[in-house]
Parts: structure tokens; C-alpha cells; sequence
């Protein structure tokens, strides 16, 4: 019976230490331990990641860990894989990255709330609140909404800012952005509020004119970031320096990097409502509040 007792003792110990170890080992320790980096991501999610007309998982976000994967190779000197994990919601991916499930989660907004939980990175897009609507809808200004059904998807800062913006709208919570469509389409909603490039990639997804994005400008605007697990200060480092790559290479003309962006965000794009002054001012500014990073001559012939 003691022995029975012991052994059982000793198996939990032994367990228990296992997952202590896994708890504690960075991600850049980790990644150079199996050569594998894994993101949690929606799948879903134009132009940031979604499987596209070859059925083969792409997008803006999509590109950004590729670059982070790329970096993380020069540093560790190995090939390193890519591994893509579905992680729909923000309820999902936080756990997701403090239990070390998952290394990184992108296409995020900071809120303070979050923050008390994972770090973010610098934010490599720029967004804002906006609505989608029938095309001869007149809504688009605060007062216009005062009675109006939006549909939002809960536990996000869209609500929050509908809220703020007309506290009188009723706010109808639907799953995600397909339910939202359909909500409008049957006139059970008014409008769909949500992430302005989001929803133009929505809007795009439905292959119809009948639709537009309004106001003009924004109710609210923030950027678009990277979630890492807390306590990772050097991948994080990594992650921060291959976003500030990007945008500087963009600036400078670096044909890798303009292709990235111009590929997915801008008036030729798979997402045409941001322009072209407002991606170099974003980015402009960005790297103004950090060191410039010293591209060589190699980098612009990769």
C-alpha cells in the first residue's frame, strides 16, 4: 500500500514538474526547442487572416508572423515552422497564450483590461469603429442612431464605443460577422458596427454594392496589435523589431515590404477604404517613437 502510495506520489510530483517547467520556458526557448512557433488565429478574418479563393490560409496578419518567423530564424540560426492554431475569440486566445498553448495572437486591439494579462506589441495597422449599412440608409451620425438597432460582437471596444457615442442605440449581440450580415439582410438590424477594415473586407466578402461603411471618419480609432504570453521581454523585443522593419522598409520603398502592405491594405488592396497618407503617416509616426531600423542594402534585394 505505501509503495502503491509513493509511486502515485512521485507520478504527480513528476507531472507537476513537467508542467512547471513548460509554464516557465520563454517562447524564444521554446521555438529553438521544437523549431516551432504557434499563432492563434481566427480563420476567418478579411484581410488579416482567411482562407482565400485557393483555400489556402492567408492575410495581412498572416505576413507579419511570417516576417517574426523570419527574424526568429536569423536568430536562432534553424529553420523554424509556422504552426496556425484556430483561436476565435479574445476569450479564447488570452488563456490560450498564459497557458503556453499558444506563443502569439495578432489582429488585436489593446485595451488596459487585456493588458493586465499578455503584453502587446507595437501595432502594425491602424483601424477604427464604423458601421455597415444599406446603401440608402441615412444613419452615420451620432444622433442618427438614437433608437437604431446595431449589432455588435460582444466583449469588444466596438460595444463600448457605440455606447459612448449613442448611449440610446440598442445594442443586439450577435456571434460573429456572418450572423451580423444575415441580422441586416432580413431587417432584424439598422446597422452592424464593427472594425472599419473588417467589415470592408466583409463588405467585399458579400460581392454586392448594396452596402456601404459609414461615418466618413471613425467614432473611435486604435491600432492593431500582437498579443504575447507576459514575462518575454526578448521575443517580445523580436516581434516589436520585425513590425518596425516592416513599416520602415515600407517608407523607404523596400519592394518587399510595399508589396506586403500593398497587397492587403490601400487602393489597390484587398481592403481599399484606407489611404495610402494615412498608412505612411501611421507609420511614420510609429517609428519616430523608436530607433529607425538599419536596413542594408542585402535586406532590399530579399
Amino acid at each position: 500500500m505505501l509503495k502503491k502510495l509513493s509511486l502515485a506520489c512521485l507520478t504527480l510530483l513528476l507531472v507537476l514538474g513537467e508542467a512547471k517547467t513548460s509554464l516557465s520556458e520563454t517562447v524564444i526557448e521554446k521555438v529553438a526547442r521544437t523549431g516551432v512557433l504557434t499563432a492563434g488565429s481566427r480563420l476567418n478574418l478579411i484581410p488579416y487572416s482567411y482562407f482565400n479563393d485557393k483555400e489556402e490560409l492567408d492575410g495581412y496578419s498572416l505576413a507579419v508572423l511570417n516576417l517574426i518567423r523570419e527574424d526568429l530564424e536569423k536568430q536562432l540560426g534553424k529553420p523554424i515552422k509556422l504552426e496556425i492554431i484556430e483561436a476565435q475569440d479574445i476569450s479564447e486566445r488570452i488563456p490560450k497564450l498564459m497557458s503556453g498553448d499558444i506563443d502569439i495572437s495578432c489582429d488585436t486591439v489593446f485595451t488596459w483590461e487585456r493588458d493586465k494579462f499578455v503584453d502587446f506589441s507595437l501595432s502594425y495597422g491602424v483601424s477604427g469603429v464604423r458601421l455597415l449599412v444599406p446603401k440608402n440608409s441615412t444613419l452615420g451620425t451620432p444622433e442618427s442612431l438614437e433608437g437604431k438597432r446595431v449589432a455588435i460582437i460582444p466583449h469588444t471596444v466596438i460595444g463600448d464605443t457605440i455606447k459612448l457615442v449613442q448611449p440610446k442605440a440598442t445594442l443586439i449581440p450577435v456571434n460573429n460577422f456572418t450572423e451580423g450580415i444575415e441580422a441586416l439582410k432580413a431587417g432584424k438590424v439598422d446597422a452592424i458596427a464593427g472594425d472599419s477594415i473588417i467589415l470592408d473586407g466583409e463588405r467585399q466578402r458579400l460581392k454586392s454594392d448594396n452596402y456601404q461603411l459609414v461615418p466618413e471618419d471613425p467614432y473611435a480609432r486604435y491600432g492593431i496589435a500582437c498579443m504575447v504570453p507576459e514575462g518575454n521581454s526578448t521575443f517580445l523585443n523580436l516581434v516589436n523589431y520585425s513590425i518596425a522593419k516592416l513599416m520602415q522598409g515600407y517608407l523607404i520603398g523596400d519592394p518587399k515590404y510595399q508589396e506586403i502592405i500593398n497587397r492587403w491594405i490601400g487602393p489597390e488592396g484587398v481592403v481599399t477604404i484606407v489611404k495610402p497618407e494615412a498608412i505612411k503617416d501611421f507609420f511614420e509616426y510609429t517609428i519616430i517613437t523608436r530607433e529607425q531600423v538599419p536596413l542594408s542594402p542585402e535586406t532590399n534585394q530579399k
